[in-house]
């Protein structure tokens, strides 16, 4: 039982990493049919970035709490200027061809980042400073600690704010029109070209604070990090219903907890023959068992109508 409650814990901090990344895939496919795959690298430049900004200023006596904040107040606009850019370069001219274009493209852009990162930040791993509160808490014998609790606070305040954003705001209405019909939003004077931006801002921003949460869950960050981190969000999305803001969510916490208890629990099914670091395997299970019974995913999914 322990073991299970352990585990639990472990897949909520993780799904809520994934959820928050899940959100950025499901609302470019939700608004324009394109599967970004290069969201996954938008994560990863956040998160060098972050680091770049939070070494020096705890370097300079900062309190750890202020130098994230710091890092991470650097790296939301980093990551929104380089959502804006991939969405005005790469995919607005491509925007009426065939939906292979766009796809290939989305593939090219995510090497593109993933060299470019490299360059910048170099082949080596980057270990995020101990700057978080590490107070460990039991819990019905299990323990989590004050960051899992801080990251599935702040993640499950972003879903919210997203949400009501979505839902309530006059932003968020414009979105719903243009994935609706974009056409028929911009007879009613919604400008279609700066909602599908500002998605790509949005989401971006939201890819930002994720990567800074992985760097500092993980305790390092690196330039292809962002690779298996997108395939697992978009996984996510799939699962919950791509296209649908509440199913990213689920989705997200669902893959979390499921990659966790496989986790936990692979050596004692496969009798020590498989260990915990074939985690991965889980989710692109669930992967193909979602294409398989239920390709709209658990709560449908929803897509613009494009001519």
């Amino acid at each position: 039982m322990d073991t299970f409650l352990q585990q639990i814990f472990n897949g909520l901090t993780l799904g809520s990493i994934y959820a928050l990344v899940a959100l950025g895939y499901t609302m470019v496919y939700g608004i324009m049919g394109l599967v970004n795959f290069a969201h996954g690298e938008v994560v990863m430049i956040g998160a060098l970035t972050a680091l770049a900004v939070i070494k020096p200023l705890a370097a300079a006596g900062l309190p750890g709490p202020l130098a994230v904040l710091g890092g991470i107040a650097v790296a939301i606009p980093v990551a929104m200027l380089l959502g804006f850019c991939i969405e005005r370069i790469a995919y607005r001219p491509l925007r009426n061809a065939p939906r292979l274009a766009p796809l290939i493209t989305a593939i090219g852009v995510s090497i593109v980042l993933q060299q470019l990162a490299m360059i910048i930040w170099g082949r080596n791993y980057h270990s995020f400073p101990p700057l978080m509160p590490a107070t460990v808490r039991e819990f019905g014998g299990a323990q989590i600690t004050d960051l899992q609790i801080i990251i599935v606070i702040v993640a499950g305040a972003m879903m919210v704010g997203l949400l009501l954003l979505v839902n309530v705001t006059r932003l968020g209405r414009a979105m719903r029109a243009t994935a609706e019909n974009p056409q028929i939003a911009g007879l009613m004077g919604v400008d279609a070209n700066r909602i599908i931006s500002l998605t790509f801002v949005i989401g971006s921003a939201l890819a930002a604070v994720a990567g800074v949460m992985v760097a500092a869950n993980y305790g390092i960050a690196h330039y292809n990090m962002g690779f298996i981190l997108g395939l697992k969000a978009f996984t996510a999305a799939v699962l919950g219903g791509i296209g649908n803001l509440a199913g990213a969510m689920l989705g997200g916490i669902l893959l979390g907890i499921i990659e966790s208890l496989g986790a936990g629990y692979i050596g004692d099914l496969t009798g020590g023959f498989m260990g915990s670091d074939y985690q991965d395997v889980f989710a692109f299970f669930v992967l193909i068992v979602v294409l398989i019974f239920r390709p709209s995913g658990l709560m449908g999914e929803k897509v613009s109508e494009r001519a």
